[in-house]
């Protein structure tokens, strides 16, 4: 794994982890000297995205940047190759030589376009970042898409669990769960990576055929209970036709289920931290 640049006398405020909502499952994560991209989805309102076996699904939204407007990348997270979630404008205009950890059959593929640091990691794997005495340890975590029945529908889809600290850094530990449904089997994230501080969830309640490949309101709330995060942001929920559970619905479930933690919400454009006890 390439090292993230390594700086003189850096010294990390206790704010220093934050996530910036570019749309869809995109983030920028700032977590002390490090940079991180998430599934990097650039497409317009009204263009279509590929979502695979002739299925395709239109934007809702705008997102809040586009490639030429990103900072220096260390590293960049996918959870799947879906156009959703790698899309062509990230193809076309996203830096080959950035490290990009994914699943196997994401990282074949993108080889075969010219990504040469594309790190194919099964479920359990770990990539380590070093800069200025901090580590950022990245740690793949398994995730199921579709129902075992319609399992060849969608790609194989990995969470994933990233540890700062060191060189001032308080430690954090972030869950960004990718596009899984709730499974119990779900807890091992926990058993084997220890308790979250922050659980990035994908919602939407995505349908593909009329089967539900990503979690709705309450399938979100079954993951909450069983993760037990101190924070939990949401994200993947309203940019697509074939998202149907909003936002709203899952801050209901919250409501109505008194779930644990605090639920901590993010626009496009705008940045909230990821540390549980940070004001809002």
């Amino acid at each position: 794994m390439r090292r993230a640049p390594v700086g003189g006398g850096y010294r990390v405020p206790m704010d220093d982890a934050t996530l910036e909502f570019i749309g869809t499952a995109t983030a920028l994560l700032r977590l002390g000297p490090f940079t991180l991209l998430t599934d990097p989805n650039f497409l317009h309102r009204g263009q279509r995205a590929y979502l695979g076996k002739g299925l395709f699904s239109k934007r809702l939204t705008d997102p809040s940047l586009q490639p030429a407007d990103l900072p220096d990348l260390d590293a960049i997270v996918l959870s799947h190759l879906h156009g959703d979630h790698f899309d062509r404008v990230a193809r076309r205009e996203l830096d080959r030589s950035v490290p990009i950890l994914t699943t196997p059959a994401a990282s074949d593929r993108l080889h075969d376009w010219g990504f040469t640091e594309a790190a194919a990691m099964r479920p359990w794997d770990t990539q380590t970042l070093t800069s200025s005495g901090a580590r950022l340890t990245i740690t793949s975590v398994p995730g199921e898409h579709t129902p075992r029945f319609a399992k060849g529908l969608l790609p194989p889809v990995m969470g994933s669990v990233l540890e700062v600290e060191g060189a001032g850094v308080a430690p954090l530990r972030i869950y960004i769960t990718g596009d899984t449904l709730y499974r119990p089997w779900l807890r091992e994230v926990v058993d084997r990576c220890g308790p979250i501080d922050a659980m990035v969830i994908h919602l939407g309640g995505t349908r593909a055929l009329g089967i539900l490949v990503t979690m709705d309101a309450g399938q979100g709330g079954d993951l909450v209970e069983l993760i037990r995060p101190a924070l939990t942001v949401p994200v993947h929920y309203d940019d697509y036709t074939v998202f149907r559970s909003p936002l709203a619905d899952f801050e209901s479930a919250w409501r109505r289920r008194g779930l644990p933690g605090t639920l901590r919400t993010v626009a496009r454009g705008e940045s909230v931290s990821l540390r549980p006890g940070a004001p809002t």
